[in-house]
């Protein structure tokens, strides 16, 4: 058997009626990894005998590929970055000890944009990623590495995180199921942080079931992480049983079917809306009138978050130290400056300028009063409707170092950043595919703590485009 191509169900069942073992299904992992990294780069690092240790102690534990941001204990955490490079955890995040509670083992580590910055993966400071649907292609970022893994077959499901939308890109290009949790509804202790009001951990799968089973073992309250309530977690995968499209209510909103959205996209959305409706939804037009003013608080708020949490990285207590320093200053300076990326660089600076004095107020307050705005549209529409359906990302996978200007690049996050600002949760499906073979995926968005309700619609889309 192939069992790469396995999801988390079907091993879970395989495991359960002794078909095969975690051993088994590590192995079958190893093997695809060394056929198919190569080529397509998925993976950063695998420690194959760390993995088979893990298998050989739970021999029913599914195991799951982790974005390499997440610190797993005893592995390396490089955040895609040489500034990092060299440094071990030690210790595991909340959501590595709730999957290997929940019965999953971390299995390799996977590329991203570096610090999470990104749009393509291509910020990746330690190697290149390429979409396993046509390897001239980004995979999506910053959880480009894990898209990639998950639509090439080469793990069970993975680990990403989204911050402005570093989940649903990806998915939607690498035709795999993501998840953006509500901001709090997964403990972020332990996972390097880009933008704290923002970074959520989510999984990226082969199904929207499969999504819930894993939502389920990441989600909960976490005493090392005061953003995440007291909040039970349901059993998601019962709650999406017998999930119907039948009496739902779903919005369209007109500021996300803009003019410029690439013609296939267009398509493939205005099909997946026909076929909600054919299912028994009821279609109507909303509005979320603050939508226009996202992109410009999403890249004042999160480069300000970003300038603040990158600060600790300076040489001194872990990762890459410069040869040439001859003092503090220049310790810090040319440890930084080696170190860093240039997108990373970038955002840094646009940070470190917004929360300048005489600057705070007139850009960091003022998007953060925007933000609220923002939130005060989603809560109203909410009341109108159950979800949202949106394009995920305004066109297909493109070319590898087709996009140069870093603005140009920011848009691919046009429609998921508004509910990340919000703090709602929103996934993206599988819907279909180009005239040149190309995955594209829709958005689904739900309220605030509603995971239920967006894996119950997001699993009846995923059964009527089946």
């Amino acid at each position: 058997m192939e069992l790469f191509k396995l999801g988390i169900k079907e091993a879970q069942e395989g495991l359960a009626k002794g078909e095969f073992s975690s051993s088994d299904l590590v192995k079958s992992i190893i093997e695809r990894y060394h056929a198919k990294n190569d080529e397509i780069g998925a993976y950063l690092t695998f420690d194959e005998e760390d993995a088979l240790r893990l298998a050989a102690e739970n021999p029913k534990a599914v195991p799951i590929a982790i974005k390499d941001l997440i610190n797993v204990v005893g592995q390396p955490c490089t955040c895609a970055s040489k500034i990092l490079k060299g440094y071990i955890s030690p210790y595991d995040a909340t959501v590595i000890k709730n999957l290997k509670a929940s019965g999953f083992i971390p299995c390799g580590r996977v590329n991203m944009d570096e610090f999470a910055m990104g749009s393509s993966t291509e910020n990746s400071g330690l190697g290149k990623t390429r979409n396993p649907y046509d390897l001239t292609r980004v995979p999506g970022g910053s959880s480009g590495g894990s898209a990639a893994a998950v639509g090439g077959n080469m793990c069970i499901a993975a680990l990403g995180t989204d911050t402005g939308g570093s989940i649903r890109q990806p998915a939607s290009f690498c035709n795999c199921v993501g998840i953006k949790p509500s901001y709090g509804r997964v403990s972020r202790f332990g996972v390097t942080a880009f933008a704290s009001s923002l970074d959520q951990v989510g999984p990226m799968t082969k199904s929207v079931e499969d999504s819930a089973i894993l939502l389920k073992a990441l989600a909960g309250h976490d005493e090392m992480d005061g953003t995440t309530p007291r909040i039970d977690v349901p059993d998601y995968a019962k709650e999406i049983e017998g999930a119907s499209m039948k009496g739902l209510k779903i919005g369209l909103p007109k500021e996300y079917f803009i003019d410029g959205l690439d013609p296939e996209v267009k398509r493939i959305t205005d099909e997946a809306i026909k076929k909600c409706a054919s299912a028994g939804a009821e279609i109507v037009e909303v509005s979320l009138p603050h939508t226009e003013y996202a992109m410009a608080v999403y890249y004042i708020i999160a480069p300000a978050e970003a300038s603040a949490n990158l600060a600790r990285f300076d040489g001194v207590r872990y990762g890459h130290r410069s040869a040439a320093s001859k003092d503090v200053f220049t310790l810090y300076t040319k440890s930084r400056a080696e170190g860093f990326g240039p997108e990373v660089k970038r955002r840094i600076i646009m940070g470190t300028y917004v929360l300048s004095s005489g600057y705070y107020d007139a850009y960091y307050g003022r998007a953060q009063r925007v933000r609220t705005l923002i939130k005060r549209d989603f809560d109203e529409v909410f009341t109108k409707v159950d979800a949202l359906l949106t394009p995920c990302a305004p066109t297909p996978a493109f070319k590898l170092g087709e996009l140069q200007d870093p603005l140009t690049m920011y848009l691919n996050d046009l429609f998921t950043i508004p509910s990340a600002l919000a703090g709602v949760c929103a996934s993206s499906v599988p819907a279909g595919f180009t005239a040149a073979g190309l995955p594209v995926g829709v958005q689904f968005i739900c309220g605030g703590f509603e995971e239920s309700k967006l894996l119950s619609v997001s699993k009846a889309f995923e059964d009527i485009v089946k």
